[in-house]
């Protein structure tokens, strides 16, 4: 099998893991990951995030390191790109709204292409019309309003666990991974074994 290629939608203060380790990962297996964020060239970095729950009624946030953008936005050829990753965050939160996010979200979505969200990413699809109508969807539970008015079905998966609809996968957030992962890479078509 070779590798395909994904493009990670990113802005800033997107969670650091969800980043890092889904590049790194998919890299480790012959994947190529273009991080991307608008207006943002190779070369540059943006802030990440850390969030985590620690007794409160929602999440902290906290400063991660810096992520190396690997691909310029302008640049980006939408046909050169096997499947769209939507990492977390609060990153989502603005970048949903620049017109040629959406218009990228729109080539996956009309071309059958791949499309995998974690935590806060399903408001990047969101804001697409008809991207999440009649999908079955895990997201952070604070987006399940968005997910049901924008005509998909909320799943309320563990925190470690993955939720997979067609060509779409989606998690809750972080802790979920390596199961995401995996999911991802089944849809990909990757094999793994072990001798």
């Amino acid at each position: 099998m070779s590798g395909k290629t994904i493009l990670m939608l990113c802005g800033e203060f997107t969670e650091e893991y969800e980043i890092f380790v889904f590049q790194q990962g998919m890299e480790a297996v012959g994947h190529t990951v273009h991080v991307v964020c608008p207006d943002k060239n190779k070369g540059d970095r943006i802030q990440t995030s850390l969030h985590d729950f620690e007794g409160h009624q929602t999440y902290i946030e906290r400063f991660g390191h810096l992520a190396e953008i690997n691909k310029t936005f302008s640049e980006i050829d939408l046909d050169s790109y096997d499947a769209v990753y939507c990492a977390g965050g609060r990153g989502p939160e603005y970048i949903r709204t620049d017109r040629r996010i959406q218009a990228m979200v729109r080539h996956f979505h009309e071309t059958g292409k791949p499309i995998f969200t974690i935590c806060h990413g399903v408001q990047i699809l969101i804001a697409v019309d008809g991207v999440v109508r009649g999908k079955k969807v895990a997201a952070l539970g604070a987006c399940e309003p968005e997910v049901i008015l924008a005509g998909g079905t909320y799943v309320d998966v563990a925190p470690h666990e993955a939720y997979v609809d067609g060509n779409m996968v989606s998690a809750k957030g972080w802790t979920g991974l390596a199961a995401f992962m995996r999911e991802c890479m089944a849809v990909l078509g990757t094999r793994i074994s072990h001798a």
